[in-house]
């Protein structure tokens, strides 16, 4: 019987732990040997002297077959182990783009190769090989493709050297995101997204057939997240939204990743402000610290989060429409070109790239919205801006029963539709807020893209399912 310990230790190394080896030799070592895995972006004939440049996940590897080397190929082993030489002859030319290969050889340093390292080849293994040619090129520095080709081919489209670096540096987002507000008290939570009725309301519901009963797709997380801030006090989620806005925009998708967080015992809502601003400072310097390389590959700068100025809605309108002459059509909302305006505005006046707009209009903020005891005509909410585009909303939420209960009635909803939610109220909770940060939207504008399409990994919108 064979028994299941742990992980098989491999002799495979990342690109990392290359170039710490190479770190690592000294002028009385001839030679490292070493062994790669990865796949193959191209192969470059140059007479007696082939290049394979290996993909691996994080980076490129060159690898050198010699002039007057004999090219070997390795007999069957263990894989991720090293190899024996044999000595049957290996022509790179029958070497295709993207086949999966195992390749050893000798480590050495190289100052115009990729990483400033290549690779000596010794034996090579073909893992395996594509059916068919790639339908388009990927191993150039940019695509030659349309949005529309590049999602259609998605799965192999990000494969390519910057799409690759654009989902780590969302992967960076996430991570600093969670990282930040695990160190600030707060627990991850997981909550539903088949649910009965949407938090938000309005028209813009998956709805579905739940075994006979109807349900939905969840709009938000956000009638869980105050549940549970009367069980942790602080909490946040990283998990999929679903909006069924019947929309082509740019900007929006019909399912996004929220960056969510509520927080329990606040004395404003200004704290939620505070606690996203400090979020924001954190990631964005673990970026600089830990993506440097696929910042500098993309050309992203990333902004200072020093300070966030913050202007209340009305005053952010008067502000635009006074310097650039652009008139308010709308005094309930923000529209696209008031957002842009705006973050103009605080970019050219106080050097920022974010800017809190504050107290929206009650009307247009959902039931729970907290209005502002001094004017309840407005909320004790904010959206964040980020240069120019709408990337967070957030707000103080009603705690007391009675107060939820009676903005319920005022604005004609039932509240026995919603029982399960006002239990929580009828048992006590603490004054609490939070908000949403939408994922691609983020990414889109750190990385200075067109479309949120661009930094959705297989985005779905109002024609797209697959892939």
């Amino acid at each position: 019987m064979k028994m299941v310990a742990g992980i098989t230790e491999k002799q495979d190394l990342t690109l990392a732990q290359l170039k710490t080896e190479l770190q690592l030799l000294t002028d009385s070592e001839e030679e490292k040997r070493v062994l790669v895995r990865g796949m193959v972006s191209t192969v470059r004939q140059m007479g007696e002297v082939a290049f394979i440049i290996l993909r691996k996940a994080d980076g490129m590897v060159q690898c050198v077959c010699e002039k007057g080397m004999v090219w070997r190929v390795s007999p069957e082993t263990q894989p991720g182990h090293m190899p024996e030489k044999k000595d049957a002859v290996f022509d790179p030319r029958r070497l295709r783009e993207e086949s999966a290969v195992e390749i050893c050889g000798v480590l050495r340093a190289e100052q115009r190769a990729p990483q400033g390292l290549e690779i000596g080849m010794e034996t090579i293994r073909i893992l395996s090989e594509p059916a068919e040619a790639m339908p388009v090129c990927i191993s150039k520095g940019r695509l030659a493709a349309s949005l529309e080709t590049q999602l259609n081919l998605r799965g192999i489209m990000l494969r390519h050297v910057k799409e690759r670096a654009k989902f780590r540096i969302q992967e960076g987002l996430v991570r600093g995101f969670r990282d930040f507000l695990h160190g600030q008290g707060f627990t991850e939570i997981h909550t539903p997204k088949i649910v009965a009725r949407g938090a938000e309301g309005g028209a813009n519901i998956f709805r579905l057939d739940y075994f006979g009963k109807k349900a939905e797709l969840a709009q938000s997380p956000q009638l869980y997240k105050q549940t549970m801030v009367g069980v942790y006090d602080r909490v946040f989620e990283v998990g999929p939204v679903f909006r069924a806005e019947k929309h082509s925009t740019a900007r929006h998708l019909n399912e996004y990743t929220g960056l969510d967080f509520e927080m329990g015992y606040i004395d404003s809502f200004e704290e939620i402000m505070e606690m996203e601003a400090a979020m924001l400072r954190y990631t964005m310097e673990l970026l600089e610290k830990d993506y440097g390389p696929e910042l500098t590959l993309l050309q992203v700068e990333v902004p200072g989060v020093k300070e966030i100025p913050q202007v209340s809605f009305h005053e952010a309108k008067r502000l635009v429409s006074a310097k650039y002459g652009r008139s308010m059509r709308n005094p309930g909302d923000l529209e696209p070109e008031e957002e842009q305006l705006i973050g103009r505005y605080f970019k050219e006046e106080k050097g920022s790239d974010f800017v809190f707009v504050t107290h929206y209009p009650s009307k247009k903020r959902p039931f729970y919205a907290m209005d502002d005891p001094e004017d309840p005509r407005v909320t004790l909410s904010f959206d964040l801006l980020f240069r120019g585009l709408e990337i967070t909303t957030g707000g103080q939420r009603i705690h007391d029963y009675r107060m939820l209960l009676d903005k319920m009635e005022r604005r004609g909803m039932d509240p026995t539709d919603m029982e399960s939610y006002l239990m929580i109220f009828r048992h006590g909770m603490p004054p609490h807020g939070g908000l949403g940060i939408g994922l691609e939207r983020l990414t889109m504008q750190l990385l200075g893209e067109d479309n949120v399409r661009e930094t959705a990994m297989f985005p779905r919108d109002l024609n797209r399912l697959e892939p």
